[in-house]
This record gives C-alpha cells, structure tokens and sequence, in this order.
C-alpha cells in the first residue's frame, strides 16, 4: 500500500462510528460488513477534500481495488473534484469497474462533467453499454443528473427505456430516471407509459416513484396511478 493510501486508512479507523457502520451495512447488501470501517458521509467528503491536495493522491488513485467501502467513497469524492475534464474522464473510468454497490456510485458526481456535457455523451453510452451493474448505473444517473432540463433531448429517454437487465441496481436507476423525466419533461416523457415502452417492474416502479415526489401534481399523480401494470 502507498504511503498516502495508509494515511487516508488511518484516518478512516479514527472517524469510525460503530453505530453508522451497523446501520448502513444494511443499506448496502453488496459490500461485506467486513470491509465497512463506518465514516459518515461529511466526514469522508472532508478528508477526500484534504486528501486531494496531497501532491500524492495519484498514488491513492491508482492503488485499486481497495479494500474498504470508505476508501472508496473517498476515492470517489476525489475523483469528483478533478478539473480537467479529460483527466476526470480518465480517473472516472479506471475506478468504474471496481464501484460494487449503489451508494458509491450514485455519490460521485463529477463537477467538471456539467461543462462539458456534449462531449460526455459518447462515454455515457459506452458505460449504459457495458455489461457491469455499476458502470451502466453511473451512466444512466449521469442522464438524469445533467440532461433533464436544458440539455434535455427527446433520444435520451430511449437509451435508457432500450436497456435490458435482471440487475435490481440497474432497473432501480432506470425507474429513478424516468420517475425524475416525469417531473421535468412531462409531455415528452409520458407516452413512455402510456405505450408501455419499459419492462413492467421499471414501468410500475417509476410511477411509484413519481406518485411520491412532490412536484407531480396531484391530477397527474391520478393519470400515472391508472398506467399501472
């Protein structure tokens, strides 16, 4: 292990919180419970923030797989804080592959990305191709994230309605998605539901979903209840 990779550990087992850590074991059923040390998020977001001006980090960066959920989560919220793009790119798709639970990946969110959402779209599909759980729900929650209002277009919800999985983690993204689509481009967005273009778990759980958001009025909320399948 790197020098800064052993800091960043040990600072890690001083911030534990046993009662955390038994708690969001739970929450995340892909990880071994073993390999929780138990960081609250400000907590690991803060040392992230300190770690990545460690003229080191590169080390930490390329010291995978780590064996911790937390040093994964700081591994995240440094690669978040890359500002050139292609950089960011670059760190973003070396750790991909060792995301291995929905926490991580729906937590790292790439500030330098939303400048440059053009020419992000061609790894977005790369990753909602790929055949790893993680990578494809990291794709389609960078759809939701950055292109459902003013970069919104008509193709994107197609991409995500034409992915096929058995993964309970992709298909939970995906109705996440288009639960998000209803509450911002509405009109665009609904004949998804009235064609039933989604698998029927997807299609029912994305309109759970935005009949308990609060910006989908009421009259629509009725409307969605009666597309069930």
């Amino acid at each position: 292990m790197s020098e800064i990779g052993e800091k960043i550990q040990k600072s890690l087992w001083e911030l534990q919180d046993t009662e955390y850590r038994d708690f969001h074991a739970k929450l995340i059923p892909t990880v071994d419970p073993e390999n929780i040390i138990g960081v609250r998020t400000p907590e690991v977001r803060k040392l992230a923030k300190e770690a990545a001006k460690d003229p080191r980090i590169g080390d930490f960066l390329a010291q995978l797989p780590h064996r911790y959920y937390d040093e994964n989560n700081v591994h995240a919220f440094v690669v978040e804080q890359i500002r050139d793009y292609q950089k960011c790119l670059a760190e973003t798709e070396r750790f991909l592959p060792y995301v291995d639970n929905w926490a991580t990946c729906d937590m790292m969110a790439p500030k330098v990305f939303a400048k440059h959402r053009e020419e992000l779209l061609e790894p977005i599909r790369r990753w909602i191709a790929s055949e790893e759980t993680y990578t494809i729900r990291f794709g389609v929650g960078m759809l939701m994230r950055l292109y459902l209002d003013d970069a919104f277009r008509p193709e994107y919800p197609q991409w995500v309605a034409q992915l096929r999985s058995r993964e309970y983690y992709v298909n939970m993204m995906r109705a996440w998605y288009f639960a998000t689509a209803l509450t911002k481009q509405y009109e665009a967005v609904i004949p998804y539901m009235e064609e039933q273009r989604l698998d029927a778990w997807t299609h029912n759980k994305a309109i759970q979903k935005a009949c308990e958001s609060l910006r989908v009025p009421a009259e629509q909320k009725q409307y969605l209840k009666s597309l069930k399948v």
